[in-house]
């Protein structure tokens, strides 16, 4: 499944008086092989467990989506994984584990009373869903990308051709033909391309492979898969899956920091010339409430939020916690523990959970200098009202 449906579906959960636990691991072994996060798993859980009533409805509730959890981990956790995201609430019928190709960088444990999400949105931010074709002259593989690792693979198999050394008019009309044979191939790579993007719905390809086909293929490609096209990649055409994915980040990571520039310069000038733009948590709160928004701008960083948790939206947003008991929402990190206070994160779930809910785009800005003079928040709106 992919991670933007179950994204979706987690962002459709509906707030329960109940705990609701979020849970994010690294689970990248150390340099002696040795996985790092049980250390974290055991501390927090005794922790967190101990800020209800014993005998209390929310601590039975707790501990048994504690120790479901803990099974999970034992069990059903792929050593191929390098993080995972569980999110569970007996009493809300949930329980649903996103394993990752794509490392966490922090362990974090959230309790509240709907998934925290700002961090699963983020990684789909960070790690796109985009297309990789690798050609030769007769073979081709496409790739799709999502989330740290290869989704699914496709293989395009053409007319094997070979040299010869015939010379004068034969030699002409057998290059001639060998040409064609190029071109039918590379039409044929481009339609199953064309049905790949369609099917995932893909927004970024790039190409790596032979330079006899290279330009064939990009002479050849249509309007709209052209417009998709970031980059060309320099790689054999044998290389392994995770040394394309390794060489897919700079280019994209480029595209991203040009395209983050150019979207919070709309973003503003909307906002100035009073048109289809806000800015600030207050008003782009408001605005995906009442389903304005577009396209969603949000620091890629929870720290350069923290200076929100005064604010009116970041209020508004801890009184909906108000039926949950003994609610805990520090968020520690692996290595040296990272707080964010409870109205940092509960406005960074509220953005990006009603972002989900109403089809809004989001979008993580990586450079919080962009957004830092607005709170970290603007957005781009459908309509004003």
């Amino acid at each position: 499944m992919a991670l933007t449906e179950q994204l979706d579906r987690l962002a459709r959960f509906e707030p329960v008086p109940y705990p609701v636990i979020s849970l994010y691991l690294n689970t990248q072994p150390d340099q002696h092989g040795r996985d790092r996060f049980h250390s974290f798993v055991r501390k927090e859980f005794k922790a967190r467990a101990e800020t209800y009533a014993p005998g209390s409805p929310e601590r039975a509730a707790l501990d048994s989506d504690l120790e479901r959890i803990s099974h999970y981990l034992d069990n059903d956790l792929k050593p191929s994984a390098n993080g995972v995201a569980i999110f569970a609430c007996s009493a809300g019928e949930l329980f649903e584990a996103v394993q990752l190709d794509a490392p966490l960088s922090d362990n974090w444990m959230f309790i509240g009373d709907q998934p925290h999400l700002y961090p699963l949105a983020r990684l789909v931010s960070q790690y796109p869903r985009f297309g990789v074709v690798v050609a030769d002259t007769n073979r081709a593989r496409i790739l799709v990308v999502a989330a740290g690792g290869v989704e699914r693979t496709e293989s395009i198999e053409g007319v094997k051709t070979r040299r010869t050394t015939q010379g004068g008019w034969s030699q002409a009309r057998y290059q001639r033909h060998i040409s064609n044979y190029h071109l039918q191939h590379v039409k044929e790579v481009i339609e199953a391309l064309d049905g790949i993007v369609q099917q995932e719905g893909l927004t970024q390809i790039l190409l790596a492979g032979d330079p006899v086909v290279t330009p064939i293929f990009r002479e050849q490609l249509p309007k709209h898969l052209a417009e998709k096209l970031v980059d060309e990649l320099t790689l054999p055409t044998d290389a392994p899956a995770h040394d394309i994915v390794r060489a897919s980040v700079e280019p994209l990571q480029r595209l991203n920091e040009q395209s983050d520039r150019e979207r919070v310069d709309a973003a503003l000038g909307a906002y100035r010339s009073g048109g289809l733009g806000v800015v600030g948590p207050d008003e782009t709160l408001l605005a995906l409430t009442n389903g304005q928004v577009d396209e969603l701008l949000i620091s890629a960083s929870l720290r350069s939020l923290s200076d929100l948790q005064g604010t009116r939206a970041a209020q508004m947003a801890i009184a909906n916690d108000a039926g949950l008991a003994d609610p805990v929402v520090d968020v520690t990190a692996a290595g040296e523990p990272e707080q964010a206070s409870m109205g940092t994160v509960r406005l960074a779930d509220e953005l990006v959970t009603k972002a989900r809910q109403t089809g809004a785009t989001i979008t993580f800005i990586e450079d919080p200098s962009l957004l830092e003079r607005h709170g970290g928040v603007a957005a781009l709106l459908r309509y004003r009202i």
